[in-house]
């Protein structure tokens, strides 16, 4: 072998060696790396299931939360049914009230209503029906003492209970219809605490 010869094959197992060595490190090296790829894939697989278990439970809680507003939404409307029956009830039963005990509710309702000025009050065709002289005097002497007059209109109006009060062709009506219907958020206030609260 010349000596030229000898050089090229001491490179050449140089080469190999420095080779060899470069694969190993760089096994070494795909091996680090691999485990620590395999560290990152195991933590955010894990992330991933505490986000998850997360999630679950946070759902668990919006359904449970759901299903509570729907339950207090069921209770809302029953007790809102409730009352508007009642309210309802309590109409029929004014409507409905014998003469005597109706004209007396109809005459309290008069004296608040009544306006030191010249009018006519108009009844239902059944309240005009059922009107007697006593309570037309009553309804004059309530409109006098308030300052002014009222006549008993000679025409019917299409209310079902109460009264329609007209001042110089302006007509307040104070038909029990109408009051119930002003003063109903107050009365279902009130009937739901009566219902509601002060049973508990």
């Amino acid at each position: 072998m010349t000596g030229l010869e000898t050089i090229v094959e001491q490179i050449l197992q140089e080469a190999h060696k420095e080779a060899d060595e470069i694969k190993a490190q760089a096994a070494r090296n795909a091996d680090s790396i691999i485990a620590n790829a395999k560290k990152t894939v195991d933590k955010m697989n894990e992330e991933t299931r505490e986000k998850v278990t997360q999630a679950e439970k946070s759902g668990s809680f919006r359904a449970k939360s759901s299903s509570d507003l729907k339950k207090r939404q069921a209770i809302l409307a029953a007790k809102q049914d409730i009352i508007k029956s009642m309210l309802d009830k309590a109409y029929d039963s004014l409507v409905d009230l014998p003469d005597d005990e109706y004209f007396q509710v109809v005459l309290k309702c008069l004296e608040k209503a009544a306006q030191p000025k010249s009018g006519d009050i108009c009844f239902s065709e059944k309240d005009r029906c059922r009107l007697t002289p006593q309570t037309v005097k009553k309804i004059e002497q309530i409109a006098e003492d308030n300052g002014g007059s009222l006549k008993v209109s000679d025409v019917s109006c299409d209310i079902d209970g109460g009264f329609i009060l007209i001042y110089g062709g302006i007509e307040e009506n104070c038909s029990f219809r109408a009051m119930l219907d002003a003063n109903r958020e107050r009365l279902a206030d009130r009937v739901n605490e009566i219902l509601f609260v002060d049973n508990r």
